[in-house]
């Protein structure tokens, strides 16, 4: 293992293993800063022919004005409802991939990554089902679903199972490659910033890896975002329009042009660099924190055990 092989790694394979990050309010890629998803899913999905919108600033603008500002926390329920669990999954999934692969290296790092990301989609997706249907519905006495979980029972009721994983090959499409870009691409950089215990600047050095992860992330896989927003909200507000991922592609090109696969990107991130920041750099941190304290209780309890039969 080099010099700077990334404080992340070394911390994982024991805390990030069992709790899976102990600071469950802060999830990848940004889930919980919310008010960036809500106009993101609008702006992506609206049709090109009527569009509701004119751009992330105008579609902020809209939602306060007609919904106030909790309109831009719409179907903020269904993300806290799966929040523990993919903390848990992704870096438990994230920390166990890379013992058993036995070496930490980047691809290593990409591998285990990429298997945390498509581990999580079992949860991730009914969750951003339920938030996509949430935000697009209509506001006030008319609106269908009450809140995630009446929205899925609902769609379980009228379309079963799958359904309810509506969009899962699209979620895996996004989350396997991204997840192994967002732990490949902090690996790389904690190595080549020399991220080490002690560093006075360790803590800039890690906010810059963070966030740099996070806009990786999100660039690697944005147009299947849009595609899967796409299918999850398809026939919410009339007949179905698309029979599958390809369809969704084609016509969304045909009819929009290239572009129509960036819609939304700008606030994507804008709210990725600043959250992923500080989702790494306290984690690490905090995590380094806690072996450090750790260690020095073993040592202590060591040197008591070591101390006993003289004192006898």
């Amino acid at each position: 293992m080099g010099p700077a092989s990334g404080l992340l790694a070394r911390v994982s394979p024991g805390v990030l293993r069992a709790g899976s990050r102990e600071l469950g309010t802060l999830t990848p890629r940004g889930h919980l800063t919310y008010t960036g998803p809500s106009f993101q899913v609008r702006l992506q999905v609206q049709s090109v022919d009527k569009p509701q919108y004119r751009g992330t600033l105008h579609c902020f603008q809209a939602i306060i004005k007609q919904e106030s500002v909790l309109g831009l926390y719409r179907g903020l329920g269904s993300p806290l409802l799966g929040l523990t669990f993919i903390n848990a999954l992704v870096f438990g999934m994230q920390g166990n991939t890379l013992r058993a692969l036995g070496r930490d290296s980047p691809l290593n790092q990409f591998l285990a990554g990429a298997a945390a990301g498509a581990i999580q989609c079992v949860i991730c997706c009914p969750m951003e089902l339920a938030k996509t249907r949430l935000q697009l519905q209509e506001a006030g006495p008319a609106r269908t679903y009450r809140g995630p979980l009446d929205c899925l029972a609902q769609i379980y009721r009228q379309e079963g199972l799958r359904g309810v994983n509506r969009g899962m090959a699209s979620t895996l499409l996004r989350e396997t490659p991204s997840f192994g870009v967002y732990f490949l691409t902090y690996d790389v950089l904690t190595r080549a910033l020399g991220c080490e215990p002690g560093d006075r600047l360790l803590v800039p050095k890690l906010l810059l890896a963070g966030g740099t992860s996070g806009i990786a992330s999100w660039l690697s896989t944005y147009p299947v975002d849009v595609i899967k927003s796409r299918l999850q909200a398809d026939g919410l507000q009339g007949a179905p329009r698309y029979r599958g991922i390809v369809d969704c592609v084609q016509q969304s090109y045909r009819d929009e042009g290239w572009r129509v696969f960036t819609r939304g990107l700008a606030s994507t991130l804008l709210r990725a660099f600043p959250v992923n920041a500080a989702t790494f750099a306290t984690v690490t941190v905090v995590l380094s924190y806690a072996r450090g304290e750790e260690a020095r209780l073993e040592g202590d309890a060591g040197s008591a055990t070591l101390a006993q039969p003289s004192s006898l």
